[in-house]
């Protein structure tokens, strides 16, 4: 009896749920609801949560050694099981890994080639934050890593097989708070070995071109908090693939792809995640934003489309109202023979669709000849690898799209062009170039009529600039200088729009676009090239706001800076037309969420905390640390917009006021604002 009695014990303790200190899922081990399994250096924990403000429950893993739940993976991204119910996450019969509500299988594993007893199999979280399910020690037959959410950490593989066709990508949350795939995804491209993030399968942002003849390459990104993170990517026979590793265990990193869709390396620091780098930043980064055989220029505030000398805009009409997305087109044929050449341009991104010359190009004049001999080729870049980042040999045999300046790292790039091409090209910016044969200097004498009707263009186009120089002195308090977009002008510190881009972008002001209106007039949602969102404050002809507050908000926002001050992109000023364009606030305004009771509920203790905290540091900011002290006369709610990831953004300026550096007091004759 005493023998039975202890076999049933046996027998019922071995199907009893985990307990917290193991670290494996066996047969007789499996967890639910609040248990979790710990990895054996105490680094990562897995278990099932539940987001804030959700009604769903997940199975994930997150940093154990950290008081903020920041979750790395989550296995049932697309089958959430409700917060009321008790899953369990066991090892089946048939040796897979599954996630059970109610007795129905939400999630496995599901490998296939598992022909062996669940009594052989169990599944480790190792320290590194996998999940590996094995066959005895050494045999891995599924991991975690091979399957990401949103999210990138050391010894994770981001993959791409062009033999299998096999790739690991990132794909965003749907939002903070909701871990089913969104709409943004990041991974590698296995011909070009560049780096690309995806908006609903099309390119959103690319990198820039990596090493394409080498079989290893690295590169590492040091930081002032002590650490590097190092960055290696793999090129095999089949494929290639992009691996981190960071320089100290003592620094939490990781890359994040968020539901905004931009991809981010973030550390630990104390008490929160801080950014250290981020793209896409600004419009350049969007992928062919210009179009084809363009370069978009990236400056401290502006971004600008330019065509690459030889090359016109496709339309004017379309660049005149700063639509760029249909791009240039050649101004000479090329010869296909001795009458073509090569213009050197420096710093650049390499265009997208480059392909590899093996073998055959071991010098910059080799890779020239390779690309000169086939009259398809449009373009050819060439570096000695010195520094085991860099490509060697690339050939174009299409249009040349998402060129950029200023990038991290600049590379050389020859564009094909007609020998006539070479000369003003010289002329104009004495540039260093490479030829084959004999270059054919042509000089062109104008007739008197040609001269007489530049003549009569020029004081056409001279008092129409006089005039919008006029205008922008009287309302904005600057000069405007004319930038390549046609009917667009830009300063040091924002972009003048033409009426017709502001009508472009904004559907000539349809109802379907209407965010809102205020004191000042209606808003509406924008679309600039780029398929950057834009929102569009139209001055209403009934506003008891105008002119003055107008150019009240120009000059304070334009020279305001902070990550809670909303951004002001730019503005209109045509006849009696006064617009101004901001970023474009997803949440749109606190009030919504403050006194909607459907909205109400969203607003947990940690976001408003967040949001009151940003809020004091923009009037910190206002008040202490910019350039002008300014008081803003007008905070309420309905001023404080709230972006994609509920960061409030101080706006409305209309009613400020700016004072003395030491100024502590004023007078005012009339009572405005709130």
């Amino acid at each position: 009896m005493q023998l039975l009695c202890c076999f049933l014990f046996t027998i019922s303790f071995s199907f009893l749920p985990l307990s917290t200190s193991e670290n494996s899922i066996t047969k007789t081990n499996f967890i639910t609801n609040n248990q979790t399994l710990i990895s054996a250096g105490g680094k990562f924990a897995l278990g099932f949560f539940i987001p804030n403000n959700s009604t769903n429950k997940y199975l994930g893993i997150w940093y154990n050694t950290i008081p903020k739940q920041t979750i790395i993976w989550v296995a049932n991204r697309a089958s959430p099981i409700h917060k009321n119910s008790s899953p369990i996450f066991r090892l089946s019969e048939d040796g897979n890994l599954v996630v059970l509500s109610d007795k129905t299988v939400v999630w496995t594993s599901n490998v296939s080639r598992i022909s062996i007893t669940v009594q052989s199999v169990d599944a480790v979280l190792l320290d590194n934050g996998n999940l590996v399910l094995r066959h005895g020690e050494n045999d891995v037959v599924w991991q975690s890593f091979d399957h990401p959410s949103d999210t990138f950490v050391s010894d994770m593989k981001i993959t791409s097989n062009v033999k299998t066709g096999q790739v690991t990508r990132l794909t965003s949350w749907v939002n903070d708070e909701d871990p089913r795939p969104g709409i943004f995804s990041i991974g590698i491209d296995p011909y070009g070995h560049q780096i690309f993030i995806w908006k609903r399968n099309k390119p959103y942002w690319r990198s820039n071109v990596y090493a394409t003849t080498l079989s290893f390459a690295s590169g590492f990104i040091k930081f002032e908090q002590g650490f590097s993170t190092y960055l290696s990517f793999v090129v095999e026979q089949d494929g290639v693939y992009l691996v981190s590793n960071i320089s100290t265990d003592t620094v939490r990193t990781r890359f994040m792809l968020a539901p905004s869709g931009r991809v981010q390396l973030l550390v630990w620091v104390q008490t929160t995640w801080v950014v250290l780098w981020q793209a896409p930043l600004d419009t350049c980064d969007f992928y062919n934003y210009c179009g084809p055989f363009t370069i978009c220029q990236k400056t401290e505030n502006v971004s600008v489309c330019e065509c690459l000398t030889g090359f016109d805009p496709k339309s004017s009409d379309e660049w005149s109202v700063g639509n760029w997305t249909g791009g240039c087109v050649r101004n000479k044929t090329l010869m296909c023979d001795d009458g073509d050449s090569f213009l050197k341009f420096e710093g650049l991104k390499l265009p997208d669709y480059a392909v590899t010359v093996r073998d055959k190009a071991k010098s910059v004049s080799e890779c020239e000849y390779e690309c000169l001999k086939n009259c398809s080729c449009t373009a050819y870049a060439y570096e000695n690898v010195t520094d085991e980042v860099t490509i060697v040999c690339l050939n174009w045999f299409r249009e040349l799209v998402d060129i950029t300046t200023n990038v991290s790292i600049g590379h050389n790039l020859y564009v094909r062009v007609h020998n006539s091409e070479m000369v003003d090209y010289s002329q104009k910016r004495n540039p260093i170039h490479i030829r084959k044969g004999v270059m054919v200097v042509t000089i062109v004498i104008l007739s008197v009529g040609l001269v007489i009707i530049s003549i009569f263009c020029y004081l056409w186009r001279r008092k129409r600039l006089i005039r919008k120089e006029r205008i922008n002195k009287e309302l904005l308090g600057f000069d405007s200088i004319s930038a390549t977009s046609g009917d667009a002008r830009n300063s040091s510190e924002l972009v003048s729009f033409s009426f017709k881009s502001v009508l472009s972008a904004t559907s000539s002001f349809s109802v379907e676009n209407k965010l809102g209106e205020g004191g000042f007039g209606p808003v509406y949602k924008g679309s600039l090239p780029g398929n950057r969102d834009i929102a569009v404050k139209r001055l209403s002809t009934r506003s008891s706001q105008g002119r003055e507050e107008f150019m009240n908000e120009l000059k304070l926002i334009a020279k305001l800076q902070h990550t809670n001050l909303v951004r002001l992109l730019g503005c209109c000023v045509e006849e009696d037309e006064k617009i101004l364009m901001y970023e474009y606030m997803p949440n749109q305004s606190l009030d919504k969420f403050l006194f909607d009771p459907s909205k109400k509920v969203n607003l947990d203790w940690n976001k408003r905390y967040k949001i009151i905290e940003g809020i004091a540091q923009g009037l910190l900011y206002l008040h202490k640390y910019s350039r002008l002290k300014v008081i803003h006369r007008d905070l309420k709610a309905s001023n404080v917009l709230l972006d994609q990831m509920m960061t409030p953004k101080i706006s409305d300026f209309g009613l400020a006021r700016i004072f003395e550096i030491n100024q502590i007091e004023d007078k005012t004759n009339r009572v405005v604002g709130t």
